[in-house]
């Protein structure tokens, strides 16, 4: 028998005060309260966000005119622009699921994510024309290809039944819409990077998109109307959420088809922008750029970094140059990003070498991530917050995936206990920030010892002369395995590996120095992640010759 509670008699949640969250409220609220205001800006095209309003609601209507709907999968496959945009809107009005594909993947990963996700729509901008043709051409029902014409990009090849716009004109910009009758109903699918076998395919759902774009913006403190320039790839989780909080701010869209530092800039310059996002590759490639084009840059911004740990080095430089970088992490199973690097105002007057350690560590939960611990993935105890122990990071609650699509027992091992696992060590502060130490794949143990691969790495980045460095396990016939460091220099710079070896004697504890030290340059993924198992399997390759010879 229920017991008695005055509270839940004649009070169930209506029409008139429960409604699913979903994001696409957010374009609504945009579309309607500043229809004027500046949306997307591509080239010579400025859109506001009236007329993205309507040209969403076209493309959802054109979708469901076209049979496309509630379980159905429209995958795009494009550069950041108005339609990768736009479909971040439009798709889910009809109320079918967003697959936004990593344009950067070979033509065979690409047919796996269509066949897999059972795209009935592929939207295809024509710089990726062949590479859709091919990805297709084996599969038993190939989607209905719809290519995209922007008028910037003058080169490629246009396939298609017919055009983007062609599309839009089916469709009408006063169609009805409605929000999804459950927030738990899905929203976008996500395929993991996948650099061993198949990859696996995130589900996202309105609820979390909608939570998750709101802790962006209160996490960056980005305000109303910022201008956001879109150096981070829109098919990354959803260009981690950007696309649904910038309707949330009324924000301006600054579209960036390549990522260069001869591209950023000047568009840095010429459109006031204010916030952008990247990859510590990028923020890399930035701080090494040419001093021509750092003077272009005539204001503060704003910079959320992720997707790898960022070197100490990498983020004293950024500063350097008055970008305000802001750290986070997460996983393609959190909507990017879910923990951050919270700063203390106490920290400001600490030396800039200290405060940029302080802000490469990973950090405390965001304000709408519900769980954040350290813990032994086997009994799920949280380690001290000593610094030192060493755990995996766990999250859970509203802002981690529904799931993993038609793989329920790799859903359940990632949700064993209650807890997200993220696959990542780490380390618990006495302040209660995380700090990644490694992947439990690539964490080097040497005669018993734990060695972080970052913090090796975070050593060699130091050097003036070093411009990338990754470091692996390499096999030993003593201590087992021992660091082998990949090391890429800076343009015109010469460096021998016991130079190499002599600055990091100088700033690791012996037993963490590189045994070995290789200059080339970096295989990585197509997200701009350093590729390990390549490095890995050349370590081995070496030690083996090392031991016959």
């Amino acid at each position: 028998m229920t017991p008695y509670n005055p509270y839940e008699l004649g009070m169930p949640p209506v029409a008139a005060n429960f409604q699913a969250l979903s994001p696409l409220t957010f374009l609504e609220r945009a579309g309607t309260v500043y229809p004027e205001r500046v949306a997307l800006i591509n080239g010579p095209l400025r859109q506001t966000w009236g007329e993205t309003y309507a040209r969403c609601r076209r493309l959802g209507s054109a979708l469901a005119a076209r049979g496309i709907g509630l379980g159905d999968t429209v995958a795009v496959l494009a550069p950041n622009g108005p339609a990768m945009f736009e479909a971040h809107f439009g798709v889910p009005l009809c109320g079918a699921v967003l697959n936004a594909i990593n344009t950067r993947l070979d033509a065979e990963a690409i047919g796996f994510i269509l066949q897999h996700g059972e795209a009935r729509v592929l939207l295809v901008d024509k710089e990726f024309g062949e590479l859709a043709l091919r990805a297709a051409s084996h599969m038993a029902r190939p989607p209905l290809l719809i290519g995209i014409d922007d008028p910037t990009y003058a080169e490629g090849k246009l396939i298609g039944q017919l055009e983007y716009e062609e599309l839009l004109a089916e469709g009408d910009p006063e169609a009805p819409w409605s929000l999804p009758e459950d927030e738990w109903q899905a929203i976008a699918l996500n395929y993991t990077s996948g650099t061993t076998g198949n990859p696996k395919g995130v589900v996202y759902h309105h609820r979390g998109a909608h939570l998750n774009a709101l802790s962006n913006m209160i996490s960056w403190e980005m305000g109303r109307f910022p201008v956001y320039l879109w150096t981070l790839p829109m098919f990354h989780c959803n260009g981690w959420c950007f696309p649904w909080a910038l309707a949330a701010a009324v924000g301006t869209s600054v579209a960036l088809r390549h990522v260069r530092a001869e591209a950023i800039y000047p568009a840095l310059a010429e459109h006031g922008v204010d916030h952008f996002c990247g990859a510590p590759i990028v923020l890399n490639m930035l701080a090494n750029a040419s001093d021509e084009l750092k003077a272009l840059k005539n204001r503060p911004v704003k910079v959320m970094t992720a997707g790898a740990a960022p070197p100490a080095a990498v983020i004293e430089a950024m500063e350097a140059l008055d970008f305000r970088v802001t750290h986070v992490y997460g996983l393609t199973e959190t909507y990017g990003p879910s923990v951050v690097c919270a700063w203390q105002d106490e920290w400001d007057a600490a030396p800039s070498e200290q405060r940029a350690r302080l802000k490469a560590r990973q950090g405390v939960r965001q304000l709408l991530l519900d769980g954040l611990m350290v813990a032994d993935p086997d009994t799920l105890q949280p380690v001290p917050k000593d610094g030192q122990t060493l755990g995996e990071i766990m999250m859970r609650g509203n802002l981690v995936m529904k799931g993993y699509l038609k793989n329920p027992s790799a859903t359940a091992e990632a949700f064993d206990g209650g807890w997200f696992h993220s696959g990542d060590l780490a380390v618990w502060h006495p302040d209660g920030y995380v700090e990644i130490r490694d992947r439990s794949k690539d964490i080097i143990i040497s005669g018993g010892e734990n060695i972080s691969s970052i913090e090796v790495e975070d050593a060699l980045y130091r050097h003036p002369l070093i411009l990338e460095a990754a470091v692996v396990a390499m096999p030993h016939a003593k201590w087992g395995e021992t660091p082998c460091a990949f090391v890429t220099l800076r343009d015109g710079a010469s460096l021998s590996a016991e130079e190499v070896i002599t600055w990091c004697q100088q700033h690791l504890a012996r037993f963490k120095v590189p045994g070995q030290v290789v200059f080339a340059s970096l295989p990585k993924t197509s997200t701009g992640k350093v590729q390990k198992f390549l490095l890995r399997e050349q370590a081995r390759a070496m030690a083996e010759r090392q031991a016959v010879a």
